[in-house]
């Protein structure tokens, strides 16, 4: 009898806490020490922000770095999670063939791997990603979240991963000059995008971007929109809690959430 698995939402802030043994790198790995093993994953990474919607068909995806600027060791980094072909069926088929599709030109991107190298070290579980359309509405990537639900009684962890606020530009500024004050705007949508959670209030999460302190934490929704295919995946039964919290480079949420 399959356990039906959590949804989660992780912050994954820089992809240094691939490498480093930071706060949020030690707290991701006890979230996944404290978790029953999935049969598999399906991510939801803030990375693969394009036109359609589309999943990984990979037999082995290929570890994507996609930044620049960084060490040596973290171009180095490998996740060699297999993929499944089944699994990515199985999400087209639920979602629509007419609206999803399988592609082979994509793999793990940093979003998804620089979560999963602590929340599962061993890389010995399939993964699949599922792609964010950037031209669709809000409420279409909570759409699909509730289309993929039903994964979750199959022992398929649904995975989003991106930041409740995320101005880069603020970040890298912080960062620069040495700034360690959360400003109000950051504090605020964190606080407020919680609280709809935790009342799986949908109608705020859909137009939490269109707020002023929205447009102030997601210059682009990039960043925001797995939070969505988390929600929506979730069932309004579902208890909610915050395993972590907290800013790092003085803007960026590193909140987590489990769902279930």
């Amino acid at each position: 009898m399959t356990t039906r698995m959590p949804v989660l939402f992780v912050g994954h802030g820089s992809p240094m806490n691939a490498i480093e043994n930071s706060v949020w790198s030690r707290a991701i790995r006890a979230l996944g020490a404290e978790m029953t093993a999935p049969r598999a994953i399906l991510a939801v990474s803030a990375h693969w922000y394009v036109p359609g919607t589309h999943l990984t068909g990979n037999e082995r995806p290929e570890t994507i770095h996609d930044f620049s600027g960084f060490p040596a060791a973290l171009y180095e980094m490998q996740y060699p999670a297999p993929g499944s072909p089944e699994l990515a069926r199985r999400v087209v088929e639920a979602i629509g063939t007419s609206r999803a599709s399988v592609r082979d030109d994509w793999g793990i991107d940093h979003g998804t791997w620089s979560v999963l190298v602590h929340l599962r070290p061993a890389a010995d579980l399939p993964v699949v990603q599922l792609s964010i359309d950037n031209r669709a509405a809000a409420a279409a990537h909570l759409e699909i979240g509730r289309a993929v639900a039903p994964l979750r009684d199959e022992g398929v962890l649904i995975l989003g991963s991106g930041n409740i606020t995320h101005n880069l530009r603020h970040a890298m500024a912080a960062w620069r000059d040495g700034e360690s004050t959360t400003p109000q705007w950051a504090e605020g949508f964190d606080a407020d995008v919680a609280a709809a959670v935790s009342a799986h209030d949908t109608d705020f999460l859909v137009r939490a971007l269109d707020t002023e302190q929205g447009r102030m934490s997601h210059p682009t929704p990039d960043h925001y929109l797995p939070i969505l295919y988390a929600v929506g995946a979730a069932n309004r039964d579902d208890p909610v809690r915050f395993p972590i919290a907290g800013f790092e480079l003085a803007s960026l949420s590193m909140r987590a959430i489990v769902f279930g």
